[in-house]
């Protein structure tokens, strides 16, 4: 069976989202990001904001701490988790799941790059997946991130930090993964050196690689 579906997973910084828009642009593919956000938003009938902070992985105790005021500090007062505020909301268990059944019916359709969303995991067991991770070295990603946002590395670091510890918060919450490893992934890609096209023709030729050895014709082109 050839791969029909191509899910991208990434770190901060690594530069997957251009190799996934070259990914998605060579090979015919529809490229899947914050789309799954919005559908999933509309389904269940709430603000897409809503979602996406679900998927922003904060944990109760950060989203507490962020919406407490200076005040409200060392009062020792009972705080309500910001999942339980607004009953008329699905709960965050809720959304998550919906936005995994978004994955599932998106992957179904087949052609698709699915970029984050941990779609890799969501996907895991489907022969037709080729999951994909992107990454580099904390330096890289650091100098990256500092110059894409036009701050400093010190706080470039600071962001890719929290960044991190969201994603893997994200990952043992909702998969139960405690440590995230290569063999979650059939193609893992270091950018150290590698250009997001060097990178993109990787995944291309590995999706082309399993067309030929199905029997079905390649697609894209180099």
């Amino acid at each position: 069976m050839g791969y029909g579906v191509v899910c991208i997973s990434s770190e901060d910084g690594a530069g997957a989202a251009e190799a996934a828009r070259l990914v998605a642009g060579t090979l015919g593919f529809r490229l899947i990001d914050e789309d799954i956000v919005a559908r999933a938003a509309v389904e269940a009938g709430v603000e897409e904001e809503v979602v996406a902070d679900v998927e922003r992985r904060k944990s109760i105790l950060v989203r507490l701490l962020e919406g407490l005021g200076p005040a409200s500090m060392g009062t020792g007062a009972i705080l309500t988790p910001p999942e339980t505020v607004g009953y008329d909301q699905p709960a965050s268990d809720e959304l998550r799941t919906l936005i995994k059944s978004v994955i599932e019916e998106t992957a179904a359709a087949g052609n698709v790059v699915i970029v984050a969303h941990a779609a890799s995991l969501t996907l895991a067991t489907r022969d037709d997946v080729l999951r994909v991770l992107i990454t580099a070295s904390p330096q890289t990603r650091r100098r990256r991130l500092a110059a894409s946002l036009q701050v400093d590395e010190a706080e470039a670091a600071r962001v890719l930090k929290r960044s991190d510890a969201g994603r893997a918060d994200y990952i043992k919450r909702f998969y139960g993964i405690g440590t995230e490893r290569p063999t979650h992934y059939d193609l893992v890609i270091n950018t150290d050196k590698l250009t997001p096209d060097d990178a993109a023709r990787l995944v291309v030729d590995a999706v082309n690689g399993s067309a030929r050895g199905s029997g079905h014709r390649p697609r894209g082109h180099g």
